[in-house]
């Protein structure tokens, strides 16, 4: 039988070798998980010893427990009487304050006059919280992959043929066979409720609207269950970061098999160690305790072609997409395994390895070097995108679909799932008239006699392929 806890007890264990912590009713010894967390030890310590159960909410789902916990650090309950009494303690004034705003709210005008993606990014920094703002919009070292991804656009030109009717066009495709209303989906963004309390279950909700995917974070701040069920006619993908401890990865497998909604699993790989996002450090920096590490950075680092794509295979039987191929190499090498059937163009937002090249120039080098890669699995690009014209110069490049990250969480703020809306329909109707202007009426028929890239040749990769000996250390594990 489970012991029942005072919360005068539970209140003395508050320290780094002792820290305890009641959620949702139940009291957890977080001890020996303090170095682990990898938000850092600091939030841990500042709600040691008491009920964090509406912190916790803020940022994590409760099934978060299951994956980083042990039964055994589960001690048993909080006394009713402590739990109500908690419940009715008012909060810190920095819990009280609603995640999307850093004091009073700024009146915005009406989402229907906002006319464009960075018009929205303009009022979210308005509404966002400090921290908020310091996890979404940081990159890495000087910003310029980040600068970048979305620059790169501006040097193809779009060319647009005449007296062909286009009256109709439709955005309608398929990404990884699974059909879809627009090319266009949301990227997998953690922590969503940092923006609104809607967090990703209004991210879904606006999908729904458009039959459109999102590929659900790891780290989400909801659990995908209750993401999948406010999104009716999306469709859904699941990002998996494999963790140090693999047994809590295959814990978290083992309940994503159980969500018919989810379509593929998209393996990232474009963040194994972390960024210097000097940003989001200098905020993380004042919250820290007593001089600690801010972050202990729990993702897999030892992740190898074969041994992790044998692994993964064991654990779902679900299509598999890699995310973070940022060389044409990478993008051949992956054609090699049979379980992979797509790719995600990414550089992780700019947040990883600054410099990086843009998911539209490795697009450009896969064309060049090796465009079978295009015919063989569906290639996705993410990162950079603001306009249809964006939308249609990578489409027209050999890309099945794009991803917004970013985007979708300014919208979030400004308007919860209204908000979301309003970003994919704004990219919708951006990318219908290019297309109209085009002289296209689908997807299907954008081709590369549709933009000039002559401007980026300079830009491109001019050694050797590279091919050859990517296959020969490849076949040789297979």
């Amino acid at each position: 039988m489970d012991r029942t806890w005072k919360l005068a007890e539970v209140s003395g264990h508050d320290t780094e070798e002792s820290c305890w912590m009641v959620l949702h009713g139940k009291v957890y010894d977080i001890t020996s998980f303090i170095s682990k967390h990898p938000g850092g030890r600091s939030i841990l310590l500042k709600n040691a010893g008491q009920d964090a159960s509406t912190a916790f909410d803020s940022v994590h789902p409760i099934e978060i427990l299951e994956e980083y916990l042990t039964p055994n650090q589960m001690l048993g309950n909080i006394e009713l009487k402590d739990a109500i009494e908690d419940a009715r303690t008012p909060a810190s004034k920095h819990d009280q304050q609603p995640a999307s705003e850093t004091g009073p709210s700024p009146t915005l005008p009406p989402l229907a006059s906002m006319l464009s993606v960075a018009e929205i990014e303009s009022y979210a920094m308005q509404r966002l919280s400090q921290k908020a703002i310091s996890y979404y919009v940081s990159a890495s070292d000087d910003e310029i992959t980040k600068a970048a991804n979305g620059q790169i656009y501006r040097s193809i030109l779009l060319r647009p043929r005449v007296f062909v009717d286009c009256t109709e066009c439709s955005l309608a495709t398929t990404i990884l066979g699974n059909k879809v209303g627009l090319p266009i989906y949301v990227s997998p963004a953690a922590m969503a409720r940092l923006a609104h309390p809607a967090g990703e279950a209004g991210i879904a909700s606006a999908c729904s609207k458009f039959n459109a995917l999102q590929i659900i974070s790891k780290n989400a701040s909801m659990s995908p269950p209750a993401i999948v069920s406010a999104g009716p006619e999306a469709v859904f993908a699941w990002q998996l970061y494999v963790l140090k401890d693999t047994a809590a990865t295959e814990r978290t497998l083992a309940q994503i098999r159980k969500i018919p909604q989810i379509k593929f699993i998209v393996l990232t790989l474009d963040a194994p160690f972390p960024g210097k996002r000097e940003a989001d450090e200098r905020f993380k920096m004042a919250e820290v305790a007593g001089g600690a590490p801010p972050q202990a950075w729990g993702t897999e680092s030892a992740l190898t072609w074969r041994k992790t794509l044998e692994w993964l295979c064991r654990h779902t039987s679900l299509p598999i997409v890699l995310k973070g191929i940022q060389t044409h190499e990478d993008a051949y090498a992956a054609t090699l395994f049979p379980a992979v059937k797509g790719i995600i163009l990414s550089n992780h937002g700019g947040r990883a390895l600054d410099t990086a090249p843009p998911p539209l120039q490795v697009l450009l080098e896969i064309r060049k070097f090796c465009p079978q890669v295009l015919d063989t699995i569906d290639v996705l690009v993410d990162g950079g995108i603001k306009r249809g014209t964006d939308v249609v110069k990578a489409l027209a490049l050999g890309a099945k679909g794009v991803g917004i990250g970013r985007a979708a969480l300014y919208g979030l703020s400004v308007g919860g799932e209204d908000g979301v809306e309003r970003v994919i329909k704004i990219l919708a109707d951006e990318t219908a008239t290019a297309m109209r202007l085009l002289a296209v009426k689908s997807v299907s028929e954008l081709n590369p006699r549709h933009v000039n890239t002559s401007a980026l040749t300079s830009r491109l990769f001019d050694g050797a392929p590279g091919l050859e000996q990517a296959e020969r250390e490849l076949r040789s594990k297979l």
